[in-house]
């Protein structure tokens, strides 16, 4: 593809500064770009490194560009301009509409025009696809689903039955939409299955990464989301909630019935319990265990290490209450130190001055 500087920023609602008719032929990193490739920088502690770039041009900011020479995208928000011009070099790939005599679809499905059916697909009746949704080999898709136009299904993806999904949809291989939420009930030591009759709605522009796993809801519904993005390896328990543009990093466990507000980043490997609340706008730092709901907004961190549940919970009690002895601490040691009571060396007065820091 061979697009001009001045095309590019049209399509992707940019100025430009520079050689608006140089010819861009493809995207590569900053250190590696050549004269015919677009590249970008978003930090601007990094612009000192703009100078030995070769790239025919450079999405940056307005603050970045300000007095340099060379061929720019000024855009407000950079890597953001950056997606936008990967999607006009590498387009979702469109295969050839058709259904494939290889498929096996049941009675009453319906299927729109544009659809592209992969071999090996299963669709059970009463579903719907709209138009253009693309199927790729090995999908199971259960009775009763309603896929939204222009979703694209990866290969070795399973669909149980009942579930909604919206349009423009990305879903990675081998992920499971649907599977029975985990309930049983518990009588004289042994464990009964609660049948698991609600469902999964996935909202549209949603993308799921690969080997995610999301539990229909016991009576009601599990709800993904408008925007929302999953990494993979994510797991999703019955009639959990996650509002719209969340971010869901890579092994994140969310148990039942939790409720995740809009725009909520949750790192790798954290977990949230269940019946809790995290308020919209809230960040989870990596590998934390969430005990407690976290308010819009909040920004949380922490790690439990296993122990019997009473201990647990009296060192979390007093971890909480740390920077406030730590403060008392330091106070008394002054006071002491004052009276010439106490003589501490230097490193443990600095080791104390630093904590003390810290906690306020």
């Amino acid at each position: 593809m061979n697009l001009s500087v001045r095309h590019i920023a049209e399509q992707v609602h940019c100025e430009w500064v520079g050689e608006g008719d140089r010819i861009i032929t493809g995207i590569a990193p900053l250190e590696t770009a050549g004269p015919n490739q677009i590249t970008f920088l978003t930090n601007p502690r990094l612009a000192k490194f703009l100078d030995q770039s070769q790239a025919g041009c450079i999405i940056v900011s307005k603050k970045v560009a300000q007095g340099r020479a060379g061929t720019f995208l000024v855009s407000g928000n950079p890597y953001y301009t950056f997606a936008l011009v990967s999607q006009l070099f590498h387009p979702l790939a469109r295969p050839r509409p058709g259904i494939s005599d290889q498929a096996v679809i049941e009675e009453n499905v319906s299927i729109a025009e544009a659809c592209c059916i992969y071999p090996f697909v299963y669709i059970s009746s009463g579903t719907h696809i709209g138009p253009g949704v693309t199927i790729f080999p090995h999908v199971f898709i259960g009775r009763d689903v309603t896929i939204g136009q222009d979703t694209y299904i990866y290969a070795n993806v399973t669909i149980r039955e009942n579930v909604r999904i919206g349009q423009r949809v990305i879903i990675h291989s081998g992920t499971v939409v649907g599977s029975d939420g985990y309930g049983f009930a518990t009588e004289a030591g042994a464990h009964y299955k609660i049948p698991q009759i609600g469902n999964v709605i996935i909202e549209d522009e949603v993308e799921l990464g690969a080997g995610v796993t999301i539990d229909r809801g016991t009576l009601g519904s599990t709800v993904i989301g408008r925007g929302t993005k999953f990494d993979n390896q994510v797991h999703i328990a019955h009639n959990v909630t996650i509002g719209e543009h969340s971010l869901l990093v890579a092994q994140v466990g969310i148990a039942g019935s939790t409720h995740i507000g809009k725009h909520v980043t949750i790192a790798g490997k954290s977990g949230v319990s269940g019946h809790l609340t995290v308020g919209d706008n809230a960040s989870i730092a990596a590998a934390t265990a969430v005990i407690k709901s976290v308010k819009p907004g909040a920004i949380v961190s922490g790690i439990l290490p296993a122990r019997e549940i009473h201990k647990a919970h009296r060192s979390i009690a007093a971890l909480f209450r740390l920077p406030h002895f730590i403060t008392k601490l330091t106070r008394l040691e002054k006071i002491l130190r004052a009276k010439g009571i106490l003589e501490l060396d230097d490193r443990l007065g600095s080791d104390t001055d630093d904590l003390s820091s810290e906690s306020e």
